[in-house]
């Protein structure tokens, strides 16, 4: 009885102790989901939800005249939510009746595989349940427009399960264009150019969403949790695409020709101080070239297109007349243990003021200088800083490598220092400087801040405009600023530039510049000199100020300003002066050069004679006609007049096309069976078989353009 007693005590004890844990677990349970519940679901959809960035659009940077310059495209990664209620109800009845429709579409889209594959693949994936398949990476938004028209894809994200996950890639649609200028947006590196400039405003706000954790670490969107992203606002620049494709082109033309080290042009409008072109070229080490820095806020040693600040501060204090005399010793004059050079031999030595300027005379600028300032140098230097030539432009872009004009503080300065500052060396400024300068002479005397935006717009509304900006309403006296013009213009017409533009149907004022620069370590033992020109045109009423500086490479054949940078500035200048836009008075250019009432340029072109004759029909020219409309012909200029000749080509024979468009030769090559290949740009001026020649099989001809 005891021993029963005794078990039936132990048995109760136990039970009770499993009531009372089992009591214990239920309250703990109904704590936690009652009393605790919100803090441990929303611990759980921590671990298993979180939100994710949605990138706004960045917006578009345009040209003054409406191109794109810099746009996001949209690509898009199409994925399919298997676990969708919509595709898996009715047991899957509408993913089965759509199965072999959709297949056969994506086969045709994609033509990566053939429609059974995708039949099989999708049909796995179903089976499977995946509840986030990646189905195809960067769709192109037309085929992203395809896809949306697909069988099953149509009827909707919960019916068919489809997820589209947009993004963006950042696109210069004109490829080197102002490539520099514009600028880069890169996820992993900084930007430059004013895709920096203007970052805050481009790139937007992102929005946010609610993305589900799901097996194998990817996350599924949950509909409905979305803030949507602000786009980016637009950038409207100064930049006009035709008048930097003329500058880029003819930049990159000289960079070729002459092995060049790297280069700028830029054009500003001269009333506003907009930039409409900015082109930046550099060598690369596969010998292309690419905008790869922006040289053209770089600091170097100006060369002799700093004299024109020298001549304005002689002339604005009165220290010298044009017609006074000096003598340049035949352009080498030592002073202390050092000598000045000329870059060309000049041929007299006793010149005026005015004759040393057109000429480019070190020799002359430095005599005048010590003469008038060598007792007070600061006075010189006080000129240079009036007129802003130590200060940075402000123009709307990072990197503007900030200038230096050394003063007698200096601890470099040295008794050589004042004459060499007279001729571009000793000072350090950048070619967007030194074209402000010369803007500020076409501009009557007021010198405009360069800039590159116009607008920021936003939905087709403008939030912010800008207007050109004076920085100084004078830089000097109405009279100096009349000898300043004079002496530009007898540069183009007698001086270092006459060569340059001879035979030019509009007046050009400016100055050419040659400096002689150091290559790191080795100093100046290679030889390697910066070209330069600046000026502005037409001369009596300027529209277009432009400066070219190029670097060239060791030991270069060519080196002078007025043989490396005059001959672009010409090109760009002659471009933009032939654009409809750009109409001068002809009463004006006909008194200047005297070169409108005939042609006296050689020249020849070829191409179908009955498209010559209707351009000259349409100029309403006058011209000597020896050749049936559809034949192959020539024009040239004989007794000033054009003259279209019929060009013999015999079947079985390489025929001749120097002088035409690439259209033509190819076509009328091809058409004789030879295979060509091109080099360069425009019209052909070389062919590798001379003409006549016997064609042979597989025969191969190479077109040298230019």
């Amino acid at each position: 009885m005891e021993l029963r007693r005794d078990i039936l005590w132990r048995v109760y004890l136990c039970f009770l102790g499993m009531v009372l844990i089992c009591a214990a677990v239920l309250g703990r349970a109904f704590f936690i989901q009652h009393v605790q519940g919100k803090y441990w679901r929303a611990l759980s959809d921590s671990l298993h939800q979180k939100y994710v960035d949605l990138s706004a659009e960045r917006g578009t940077i345009y040209s003054e005249d409406g191109n794109m310059l810099s746009t996001s495209v949209p690509y898009f990664n199409i994925y399919i939510d298997f676990g969708a209620d919509g595709l898996r109800e009715k047991n899957g009845k509408r993913f089965k009746e759509n199965l072999d429709s959709l297949s056969l579409c994506l086969a045709n889209l994609f033509r990566d595989q053939s429609a059974a594959a995708y039949k099989k693949q999708l049909l796995q994936e179903y089976k499977a349940e995946d509840r986030y398949y990646l189905l195809h990476r960067n769709l192109s938004f037309d085929q992203y427009k395809k896809l949306r028209s697909f069988p099953l894809v149509r009827q909707g994200r919960n019916k068919s399960g489809f997820i589209m996950d947009a993004s963006s890639k950042r696109l210069n649609p004109f490829g080197l264009l102002a490539n520099r200028t514009i600028g880069l947006s890169r996820d992993n590196a900084q930007n430059v150019g004013l895709e920096r400039i203007y970052d805050s405003l481009l790139r937007g706000e992102n929005g946010r969403r609610l993305v589900r954790y799901l097996n194998g670490g990817t996350y599924i969107p949950v509909e409905g949790y979305e803030i949507d992203p602000e786009n980016g606002k637009d950038i409207m620049t100064t930049i006009d695409v035709n008048t930097q494709d003329v500058a880029e082109n003819a930049l990159l033309s000289m960079m070729i020709e002459n092995e060049c080290e790297h280069g700028t042009c830029i054009v500003m409008e001269t009333a506003t101080g907009k930039i409409k072109a900015m082109a930046n070229l550099g060598r690369q080490p596969d010998g292309s070239y690419w905008e790869d820095l922006n040289y053209a806020i770089r600091a170097s040693e100006p060369g002799s297109t700093f004299k024109l600040a020298t001549l304005l501060s002689l002339l604005e204090d009165h220290e010298v007349r044009l017609n006074d005399h000096l003598n340049i010793e035949g352009g080498t004059w030592k002073i202390g243990t050092r000598t000045v050079h000329d870059a060309e031999k000049q041929e007299v030595s006793d010149v005026t003021v005015e004759q040393a300027f057109e000429h480019s005379s070190n020799v002359g600028m430095a005599k005048l200088v010590m003469a008038h300032y060598g007792k007070q140098p600061q006075q010189f230097v006080d000129h240079l800083k009036k007129l802003r030539l130590n200060q940075v432009t402000g123009i709307d872009l990072a990197g503007e490598t900030i200038p230096i004009v050394k003063s007698p503080k200096s601890r470099s300065w040295s008794a050589s220092t004042l004459p060499w500052m007279a001729f571009g060396y000793e000072v350090l400024v950048s070619p967007l400087q030194t074209l402000t300068l010369y803007n500020a002479v076409a501009n009557n005397g007021r010198m405009m801040k360069p800039y590159l935006v116009n607008s920021v717009q936003f939905a087709g509304g403008i939030e912010r405009q800008n207007q050109p900006v004076v920085l100084m309403e004078k830089i000097c006296s109405d009279e100096t600023l009349a000898e300043l013009k004079t002496c530009l213009e007898g540069v183009c017409i007698r001086g270092t530039g006459k060569t340059v533009f001879k035979n030019c149907f509009y007046p050009v004022a400016g100055k050419t510049g040659t400096a002689l620069v150091a290559n790191g370590n080795r100093g100046y033992a290679d030889h390697i000199y910066q070209s330069s020109f600046a000026g502005y045109f037409p001369a009596g009423h300027p529209r277009y100020t432009c400066i070219v500086v190029i670097k060239n490479k060791p030991f270069a054949k060519k080196y002078l300003g007025a043989s490396v940078a005059g001959p672009v500035f010409r090109e760009v200048a002659d471009k933009l002066m032939s654009m409809e836009a750009l109409s001068p008075d002809s009463n004006q250019l006909a008194s200047y050069t005297g070169l409108l009432k005939k042609d006296s340029s050689a020249y020849y072109y070829a191409g179908s004679a009955g498209e010559i004759k209707k351009v000259l029909q349409t100029l309403q020219m006058p011209f000597t006609d020896s050749s049936p409309d559809k034949k192959w012909a020539g024009m040239y200029r004989e007794k000033n007049q054009p003259v279209v000749r019929l060009k013999n080509e015999e079947p079985g024979q390489v025929p001749d096309v120097k002088g035409m468009g690439l259209k033509d030769a190819l076509f009328l090559l091809e058409s004789g069976h030879i295979k060509v290949t091109t080099r360069g740009t425009g019209k052909v001026k070389q062919q590798s078989i001379p003409p006549g020649t016997l064609v042979s099989k597989n025969q191969k001809l190479i077109l040298d353009l230019n």
